[in-house]
C-alpha cells in the first residue's frame, strides 16, 4: 500500500521523498529515466545536476548561503549529499556531479519506505501527490497538469556551460585564484584565464559572428497564445552570446569580470577573465562558469579556443539549450505548496517558478513535510516570509502574473528590516541571515 505518489527523481522530488519517508509515510517515486530522456540528462541516477556543478554561495550573508543555513536547520539530506561530494569552490558549494548523484540514487533507493518505479507518468494519480516533474516535464504529463489547471504552461530557454578536460588547460597562460582570495590558501579553487583587451575584443567579435543553434524544434513544441515569446531566456542563465549582445563591455562587467583576480604571470589585473571551476573530485574536468551558450558544437569548440589558455582544449561537453517549463503559480498554488483546488495536490521544484538547485530543494523539503503532514491532520508549514525559504514560497503564490519569472533566493524578495540603523550592503545582507536563521528556529519549535 502506498501513502504517497510523487513523480519526478531531480532534487525537488528526491528531498520531498526523503522527508516523507522520514515522516513514515510509504512513498513511491516515480522517475521516467533511462525509459524516457529529456534531451539535457545525462544519466539515469535521481538529483542528477543539470546546467551547473555549483549549489551557490556557502556564506552566511549571501542568499543562497542563508537559503542553505535554513535547509541544515530543516535536516536537508540532499544538502548533507552536497557537502559530502564538494569540490574547491571558494566561498560557494560545488560538487561531483556523478558521486553527488550516486549518493543521493543510493540513499533514496535503500531508505525502507520508499520505492523507485522507473516508468513515466501520463496521468496524475487521484491519491496523494507530489509533482515535481521539473523543467523538462514530459509532454503527456505536460498535457495533464495543463487540463488540470486550465492555464497555459509558461516557459522559457535554459542553457548548459560546456566543460573541458583539466590537462588540455595552458597552465602557462591560466593561473589559479578565487576572487579576493577567497579560496585554497596556497593556490586558489578556480582556474583563470586572462583576456587583454585586444584579446577579449576578438573574442566578442567571434562570438557574436558564431552560428547558434536554430531553436525551431523548441518553437514548433510550443502551443499558440503561450504568454513568453519563444526566445524568453531566463535572466539568471542567459546564453554567453546573448550577454554579448548588450553592448561589447557586457561580458567584462558580467561573468568574466576581472576584479580581484591579478594575474601572478604578469602581476596586473587582466582586461577580462574566464573563470573554471572543478566539475569532479578528480580534479579531471573544469567547467566555464557563466558560459552557458547555445552556439553549434563546432562554432563552440573554434571560439572558445580563443579563450587565453584554452587553445588546446579538449571539450567533454559542450554547452546546449533546453526548453524549461512552469505553472502559473500565484493562480495555482497555496504558501503550503498545495494545489488551490485540490489539497492532496503538491507541486515543487522548478515547475513552480523557484529558481536554482537550493530553491528546488528547499520546496521539496517543505512539499515532502506538508504532505506527511496532511495525511497525519497536522497542520501544515508556511515558514515566516522573513525567512528565504517562506519569501520565496510567498513570491511564487503572490506575485503578478505580467511579468512572472523564476526566481532564485534573494534578499531583495525579504520584507525590509525593521530599523532606523545605516547599514552598508553587507550589513544589511548579514541583518537579513541573522533575523532569518532567528525566525525559522523560533517557527521550528513552535510547530508540532
Amino acid at each position: 500500500m502506498t501513502d504517497l505518489t510523487i513523480i519526478g527523481g531531480g532534487l525537488a522530488g528526491s528531498e520531498a521523498a526523503w522527508q516523507a519517508a522520514q515522516q513514515g509515510l510509504r512513498v513511491l517515486l516515480y522517475e521516467m529515466r533511462p525509459g524516457t530522456q529529456t534531451g539535457a540528462h545525462q544519466t539515469s541516477l535521481l538529483g542528477e545536476l543539470v546546467c551547473s556543478n555549483s549549489l551557490g554561495s556557502n556564506l552566511p550573508d549571501r542568499a543562497s548561503g542563508l537559503l542553505k543555513a535554513e535547509l541544515r536547520c530543516l535536516g536537508s539530506m540532499l544538502l548533507e549529499c552536497a557537502e559530502a561530494t564538494a569540490v574547491p569552490a571558494g566561498g560557494a558549494l560545488a560538487v561531483d556531479r556523478i558521486r553527488f548523484a550516486e549518493l543521493v540514487t543510493n540513499k533514496i533507493s535503500q531508505h525502507p519506505n520508499i520505492s523507485v518505479i522507473r516508468q513515466e507518468v501520463s496521468e496524475i494519480p487521484d491519491t496523494p501527490v507530489i509533482i515535481a516533474s521539473g523543467p523538462l516535464t514530459s509532454e503527456k504529463l505536460g498535457a495533464q497538469i495543463q487540463t488540470l489547471s486550465g492555464e497555459e504552461q509558461l516557459f522559457f530557454f535554459d542553457a548548459i556551460a560546456p566543460i573541458v578536460t583539466a590537462d588540455s588547460i595552458n597552465m602557462q597562460v591560466a593561473y589559479r585564484a578565487s576572487r579576493y582570495d577567497k579560496g585554497k590558501q596556497d593556490q586558489g579553487d578556480y582556474i583563470n584565464c586572462p583576456f587583454n583587451k585586444e584579446e577579449y575584443t576578438a573574442f566578442v567579435k567571434a562570438l557574436l559572428d558564431a552560428e547558434k543553434i536554430e531553436l525551431r524544434a523548441f518553437e514548433e513544441s510550443i502551443k499558440s497564445g503561450v504568454k513568453a515569446g519563444a526566445h524568453h531566456f531566463f535572466e539568471g542563465c542567459l546564453p554567453v552570446e546573448i550577454i554579448a549582445e548588450r553592448g561589447e563591455k557586457a561580458l567584462a562587467f558580467g561573468p568574466m569580470r576581472p576584479v580581484g583576480l591579478n594575474n601572478p604571470h604578469s602581476g596586473k589585473r587582466p582586461y577580462a577573465v574566464l573563470q573554471l571551476r572543478q566539475d569532479n573530485l578528480a580534479g579531471t574536468l573544469y567547467n566555464l562558469v557563466g558560459f552557458q551558450t547555445n552556439l553549434k558544437f563546432a562554432e563552440q569548440k573554434r571560439v572558445f579556443k580563443m579563450i587565453p589558455g584554452l587553445e588546446n582544449a579538449v571539450f567533454a561537453r559542450y554547452g546546449q539549450m533546453h526548453r524549461n517549463t512552469f505553472i502559473s503559480s500565484p493562480r495555482l498554488l497555496l504558501k503550503t505548496l498545495q494545489f488551490q483546488q485540490r489539497v492532496d495536490l503538491f507541486f515543487a521544484g522548478q515547475i513552480t517558478g523557484v529558481e536554482g538547485y537550493v530553491g528546488n530543494i528547499a520546496t521539496g523539503l517543505l512539499a515532502g513535510l506538508n504532505a506527511a503532514r496532511l495525511l497525519q491532520e497536522r497542520a501544515l508549514l508556511e515558514p515566516p516570509p522573513t525567512t528565504m525559504l517562506g519569501a520565496l514560497c510567498h513570491y511564487i503564490t503572490h506575485a503578478d502574473l505580467a511579468d512572472f519569472q523564476p526566481m532564485k533566493a534573494n534578499f531583495g524578495i525579504l520584507p525590509a528590516l525593521d530599523t532606523n540603523t545605516r547599514m552598508n550592503k553587507r550589513q544589511r545582507a548579514g541583518a537579513y541571515s541573522e533575523r532569518a536563521l532567528r525566525d525559522i528556529k523560533a517557527y521550528l519549535e513552535s510547530v508540532v
